[in-house]
C-alpha cells in the first residue's frame, strides 16, 4: 500500500508542477502582451505626432496659398475696376462724339434749307 501512497503524492505534485508551469506561462504571456501593448501605444504615439506635425505643414501651406490668391484676387478686382472705368469713359467719349456729329449734321441740313429756293 505505500506505493499507492506514493503513486497519489505524485499525481498531485504532477499536478501542482502543470499548475504552476501553467500560471508562469500565463504570466509570460502577460508581461510579452504588456510590453506589445506598450510598443504599439508608442508606435501610435509617435504615428500621432507625425501625423499633427504633417497636419500643421498642410495648415502652413494652406494659408499661404491662400493669401497669395487673396494678393491675385485683389489685383484683378482693382484691374477689373480699372477697365470697367476705361470702358465708361470711353463710352462717354463716343456718346459726345456722336452727339456732336449729330448736331453738324442737323446745322447743315438746317444750312441747305435755309440756302434752298422756296417753290
Amino acid at each position: 500500500m505505500a506505493t499507492k501512497k506514493k503513486i497519489s503524492t505524485n499525481k498531485r505534485s504532477s499536478a501542482a508542477s502543470h499548475k504552476s508551469v501553467a500560471t508562469r506561462k500565463r504570466n509570460d504571456l502577460t508581461k510579452q502582451l504588456r510590453a506589445d501593448l506598450k510598443s504599439s501605444k508608442d508606435t501610435l504615439k509617435a504615428a500621432n505626432a507625425s501625423a499633427r506635425e504633417e497636419l500643421k505643414l498642410a495648415k502652413a501651406a494652406a494659408k499661404a496659398e491662400i493669401a497669395v490668391l487673396k494678393d491675385q484676387l485683389s489685383s484683378v478686382i482693382k484691374r477689373e475696376k480699372a477697365l470697367l472705368k476705361v470702358g465708361e469713359q470711353k463710352t462717354k467719349m463716343m456718346l459726345k462724339a456722336a452727339e456732336q456729329w449729330e448736331k453738324k449734321q442737323v446745322s447743315k441740313i438746317q444750312k441747305m434749307f435755309k440756302k434752298a429756293p422756296k417753290a
